[in-house]
């Protein structure tokens, strides 16, 4: 017995017999996520989900069927607040499907803290349940990273961490996790930044050159070690420089400084422009994250809290996003103006609310003395 192919579920535009379609829930911003779930954006999957009042079921973001009328969709937060407003989910986007996908991924991140070096990937699939390849897409889009960079990244947060403590550098070393030296000095440098004889003392040995650049939005700290920028501040000076780097040789710039100095004005002054300046900068790895996640926030568009903590790995951290931006130790460069609040106000920057106003003014070419949010 044959029988006629299934409705596209998320395709009916005219009556029928779903829930009628309700307001739109708290928190979330109806034009963007239109927009979102127009676009089939997968980063918006798990933020909220889409219901559809014609056919009375509920979608992710990135589903595939042919989009509804607008005047028939409504957002709820999560897929437990939509069936409970009646939709059901959707047979072809499965979108109940990420809440084991959420859980896959913080059991492959609490294996991976557990374990301290890199595991196999088909080890680390085959736990959760996922196939190699498709977990390590999973993995990437949650995280923002590969299960491999991730373990990398814990590691080296955790050397920077007991280079701080240790006196000798080889305890440091296994105390973080490395199988031998030779493992941890294969990607120290590029993590570090400086030597790991010099870590261990406060940057004792590192030079660090600075120049203070006059800008549109006020003078700003600029200083670099040989390998990219270390800070780039609005409202500080050497004295601030040398508390955050107290054993560091700090010196004026030089002729190398004040040519990167003219590109980050420049970056202050066009933010949406990309940029591919030299950074010497570290965090842990789930800030490392946030700020990748920062990065390629395009110009002009704003994530919340909420969204960066998902991007980065840890929906529950949401605290932990908006501090990893407080930490921020390159403005602009790592686009921290573009993280807000989930209820559309800017929330926090560490160079003043106006600053960030201005800042997102330049991306979208809007008037700065009438921003869209407040504090």
């Amino acid at each position: 017995m044959t029988h006629p192919p299934a409705p596209d579920p998320a395709a009916s535009t005219g009556p029928g017999p779903g829930p009628a379609p309700r307001p739109i829930a708290t928190g979330i911003d109806a034009d963007a996520a239109w927009a979102a779930f127009e676009a089939r954006d997968r980063s918006a999957d798990g933020r909220f989900v889409v219901a559809v009042a014609t056919t009375g079921i509920y979608c992710k973001p990135s589903c595939p069927a042919r989009h509804p009328n607008r005047i028939n969709v409504s957002f709820y937060p999560d897929t437990e607040t939509a069936r409970a407003a009646g939709f059901r989910a959707c047979l072809r986007c499965t979108p109940d499907s990420l809440g084991r996908d959420r859980i896959a991924v913080a059991q492959a991140i609490a294996a991976i803290e557990a374990c301290g070096e890199t595991i196999p990937l088909d080890a680390l699939a085959r736990t959760v349940g996922y196939a190699p390849h498709h977990f390590h897409r999973l993995f990437r889009r949650a995280t923002g990273v590969t299960p491999a960079a991730y373990a990398r990244g814990l590691r080296s947060a955790r050397a920077a961490d007991a280079l701080s403590r240790e006196t000798r550098v080889t305890d440091a070393i296994y105390d973080a996790g490395y199988a031998a030296p030779s493992r941890f000095y294969a990607d120290a440098g590029a993590r570090l930044g400086m030597p790991p004889s010099a870590w261990i003392r406060g940057g004792h040995g590192v030079t660090i050159r600075w120049t203070i650049a006059p800008t549109s939005l006020g003078p700003l700290l600029i200083a670099a070690t040989e390998t990219g920028l270390c800070r780039v501040a609005f409202d500080e000076d050497t004295d601030a420089l040398a508390t955050r780097f107290p054993n560091a040789t700090i010196l004026p710039g030089d002729t190398a400084l004040a040519t990167l100095a003219a590109r980050v004005v420049a970056s202050v002054e066009s933010p949406d422009r990309h940029h591919d300046l030299p950074l010497d900068v570290r965090g842990t790895a789930f800030q490392e994250a946030v700020w990748q996640a920062l990065a390629r926030i395009p110009a002009g568009e704003t994530r919340t809290y909420t969204q960066l903590a998902a991007i980065a790995g840890n929906p529950a951290a949401v605290r932990a996003a908006g501090s990893a931006c407080g930490a921020n130790p390159v403005a602009i460069l790592i686009p921290c103006h573009r993280a807000q609040r989930s209820d559309g106000t800017l929330g926090g920057y560490a160079y003043g609310l106006d600053r960030k106003r201005a800042l997102l003014a330049k991306e979208t070419g809007a008037d700065a003395r009438s921003p869209t949010a407040s504090s």
